[in-house]
């Protein structure tokens, strides 16, 4: 795929992610995936998010909107518009909605959608 158009992306619902129970739905749109990356919309309120989980690829993490607490590793930080979290490789890490939130996510290498979203 070349183009994707975020108006004719479904976005799932997502209740685990590496097998770890969310506390609440999140709105994940996948919206491209290359040979190497995908990329990802996400959706977080209030009080939602991941908890500390680990994956086999590496993660950037875009704020457009709203505000975000990320744990990376033993770190916690406060993220907000514009701001962005690396988590690396085999690091636990975990994302909870502050406000409204929308996060855009590189991943790299490229995981299996249905298999990292628990689905």
């Amino acid at each position: 795929m070349i183009l994707s158009r975020n108006a004719d992306v479904k976005s799932l619902v997502v209740k685990s992610i590496e097998g770890k129970q969310m506390n609440g739905d999140l709105l994940v749109k996948p919206l491209i995936k290359g040979d190497e990356m995908t990329l990802l919309e996400i959706h977080y309120t209030p009080g939602v998010g991941a908890p500390l989980h680990v994956h086999e690829h590496e993660s950037l993490a875009y704020v457009v909107k709203g505000k975000v607490k990320m744990t990376v590793g033993k770190e916690t930080y406060i993220l907000g518009p514009g701001d962005v979290c690396r988590h690396p490789q085999g690091v636990p890490h975990g994302v909870e909605g502050i406000d409204e939130s929308i996060v855009v996510e590189i991943k790299s290498p490229a995981p299996e959608i249905s298999t990292f979203l628990g689905m």
